[in-house]
């Protein structure tokens, strides 16, 4: 046979080969290691029990064993905002599922992605009320983007894919997706990539021109105006944007909690964080504004306090990804829905052109603003108990960790102070939970920071009430070598509503001492404590020792380390700028009292 023989013998048509048939379990586990990740914090169960066992063999994906199914949320969501990937936790159903809400429900508040993958009772249990059955895709809709009930293994690439997509475009959130115990033991052919239909989910990232013509020229008009930055920037990771805006148009900058580090702190235009414990100059640059240019910012009641006074001769540009924030507390006089990163390049450009070579005058703004700084610096007192001033603890942390660390606070005064007195020269250095306000988010949530960032120093900086919520997770520090810093900020108390008892229920502190720091007995003794959770323990009661113990815990890095700092419980966090309160009031005080800590 000739070779020309050979080709034209006919040949039967191509047929693609035939997709490989794996279970529903080992489906989870592949889909996982296509999309990118290489973490995931979990609790195996009974529900979700068929997912662990290809996941051991699995080289791909390391799992990290959390001590509680919250831990693993909090530790997902610390991956996800110091690193900007998806954050993954794993629970199974029931009781495992339910413990994932609150981390689930932190997420949505503080836009951070992270998918949830929960296990679920049989299909043909479902509605039974089954051994550990919870509709927990009925309980999480209210706090994430989207919820998927997955009964069939064929559906599982496909559903896996879409919640990534969806954690991590348009406004950053939780995604929850919960398979039955069936689906992850049947098996079905595996197809990759999977076709993903999200209909209806389709995020706005491109801004619409005129309204970027009409905020430059806003821009351009005002004579107060003040960039109000918030933790959308941060998640868009916008920072270079913001500061060649900024510069462009010589604008003071505040930046709000979630926002901490997205723009230098020593920069000459940072006016630092507004709001109910922000500092004069970035409080009163709001509330005397004539134009705030919000940007990924909600107009959250922390930072407007009473809404109807807020900055009322002020126009409003409103820019966010998510529609529905737009005008939701105040009117926007120019509504921009899009990706913040482009928004901010065009309105830069938008300005320059609008302006020309000359720059507004808004010199007697800054001359207004310069002198609140120079009349109002942020500072604290000595104690009068003779034990550590906490603000000095904590200032020192960020000084002599310097401004490569992260630095993950609970939730309280040492949450404002750590906001207050830290110095933060980058975006994703400051994690916390912002708008759920969650005790318990920073140690599992500086151990998932610390398993994104290996290279940097992750500090979790905590109450004594936070610390005792999800300690346990140093447990799963020490066994997967997550050698985090942990600062105790020991008040013997829940000092933020002890200092809201003292300011407003005539200091009568009711259920709020702790007993763990001060006097001869200590329940718990965290020193104790940590050392059994096979960490290097710490404790600090004189000033002239804390320099020492902070740079150990800088030099210790084969283990955690946790410092029991013991502080004074009457410390409180100044500025403060009374709940239901407008603004104003900071002007008030400022006129009528000797001092502002007075007054207030």
């Amino acid at each position: 046979m000739t070779a020309d023989s050979v080709s034209a013998v006919p040949r039967p048509p191509s047929q693609k080969a035939a997709a490989p048939e794996i279970t529903g379990a080992e489906a989870v586990v592949r889909a996982l290691g296509l999309l990118g990740v290489t973490d995931v914090f979990g609790i195996p169960g009974g529900t979700i029990m068929p997912v662990y066992d290809p996941l051991l063999d699995d080289d791909t994906v390391r799992h990290i064993l959390v001590r509680h199914e919250q831990g693993a949320g909090h530790a997902a969501e610390g991956y996800a905002s110091a690193s900007g990937r998806v954050g993954v936790a794993i629970a199974t159903s029931g009781p495992g599922a339910t413990n994932l809400v609150t981390a689930i429900a932190d997420a949505y508040m503080d836009s951070v992605p992270l998918v949830a993958i929960t296990g679920q009772v049989f299909s043909h249990l479902m509605g039974t009320d089954a051994f550990q059955e919870a509709d927990i895709v009925g309980i999480t809709m209210p706090v994430t983007k989207h919820s998927f009930l997955v009964k069939h293994p064929e559906d599982i690439p496909s559903a896996l894919a879409a919640a990534f997509e969806v954690a991590s475009t348009g406004r950053p959130g939780p995604v929850l997706v919960d398979i039955t115990k069936d689906a992850q033991q049947k098996s079905a052919p595996f197809v990759w990539p999977p076709k993903v239909d999200l209909p209806g989910y389709r995020p706005v990232t491109k801004a619409h021109g005129k309204q970027i013509q009409a905020a430059a020229a806003l821009l351009a008009e005002a004579k107060k105006p003040v960039l109000y930055v918030g933790g959308g920037v941060v998640r868009g990771r916008a920072a270079a944007e913001l500061l060649a805006l900024a510069e462009s148009t010589n604008a003071p900058v505040v930046t709000t909690l979630m926002a901490r580090g997205v723009f230098p702190d020593s920069h000459q235009q940072h006016l630092g964080m507004p709001g109910m414990h922000g500092t004069v100059p970035a409080v009163l640059a709001l509330q005397e504004s004539d134009l705030i240019v919000a940007l990924g910012a909600r107009f959250d009641d922390r930072v407007t306090g009473k809404a109807a006074d807020f900055a009322p001769n002020a126009k409003v540009v409103h820019v966010d990804i998510d529609p529905a924030e737009i005008s939701k507390i105040r009117n926007a006089d120019v509504p921009i829905v899009g990706d913040v990163r482009d928004v901010l390049i065009d309105l830069d450009a938008a300005f320059r052109g609008a302006v020309g070579t000359t720059k507004p005058d808004i010199a007697e703004w800054w001359s207004y603003l310069d002198g609140l700084r120079e009349e109002f610096p942020l500072g604290f007192s000595p104690t009068e108990d003779g034990l550590l001033a906490p603000q000095h603890v904590i200032q020192r942390i960020g000084e002599l960790t310097g401004p490569e660390g992260i630095y993950v606070a609970g939730v309280g005064q040492h949450q404002m102070w750590a906001a207050q007195f830290i110095k933060y020269e980058r975006p994703n250095a400051w994690l916390n939970s912002g708008g759920a306000g969650t005790m318990g988010y920073s140690v599992p949530a500086a151990m998932g920071a610390k398993v994104a960032e290996p290279d940097r120093v992750v500090w979790s900086i905590d109450g004594d009430g936070c610390f005792q919520m999800t300690n346990q997770e140093l447990a799963t520090c020490a066994i997967n070598n997550i050698p985090i810093k942990v600062a105790i900020i020991n008040n013997s108390s829940l000092g933020m509503v002890r200092q809201w008892q003292t300011l407003f229920y005539d200091g009568r502190h009711s259920n709020t001492d702790l007993n763990t720091g001060h006097g001869t007995v200590r329940i718990p003794d965290f020193v104790k404590l940590a050392e059994a959770y096979g960490c290097l323990a710490i404790r600090v009661e004189k000033e002239e020792d804390v320099d020492a113990a902070i740079t150990l815990a800088l030099e210790t890095n084969d283990r955690p380390v946790v410092i029991d700092f013991v502080v004074s419980a009457d410390a409180m966090v100044w500025p403060m700028v009374p709940q239901g309160v407008s603004n104003s009031y900071v002007q008030y005080a400022r006129d009528h009292a000797p001092t502002f800590d007075e007054e207030i």
